[in-house]
C-alpha cells in the first residue's frame, strides 16, 4: 500500500485534472457504427489499431468489443485538427 503524497509535495504543481478524474463513458458502439463514423473499413481499423493509430475497443465478454463513443468522437476531432 503507498503513503499518501505529503501536501508539501504538491502544492504549487498543476495536477492534470483529466488524469485525476475517472472517464465517463456515455454510449458504447459496436464495429458497423465505428466504420461508419470513421469512414474506415473493419481490416484498416484493426490493422491501425494493431500499430497504435486508432482507439481500443471494450471487450464486452466472449468475443463482443464496442469503442467508447468519446474515444472514437476524440480521434475524428484529433484528425481533423491535424489536416489542416
Amino acid at each position: 500500500m503507498s503513503s499518501p503524497v505529503p501536501k508539501e509535495a504538491i502544492v504549487g504543481k498543476e495536477i492534470d485534472k483529466e488524469a485525476t478524474e475517472p472517464r465517463r463513458v456515455t454510449r458504447l458502439i459496436r464495429l458497423p457504427e465505428v466504420q461508419h463514423r470513421v469512414g474506415l473499413g473493419r481490416s484498416t481499423i484493426y490493422r491501425w489499431m494493431a500499430e497504435g493509430k486508432f482507439p481500443r475497443p471494450v471487450q464486452l465478454g466472449g468475443y463482443s468489443v464496442a469503442w467508447a463513443e468519446s474515444e472514437i468522437d476524440g480521434w475524428v476531432a484529433d484528425r481533423i485538427t491535424h489536416s489542416t
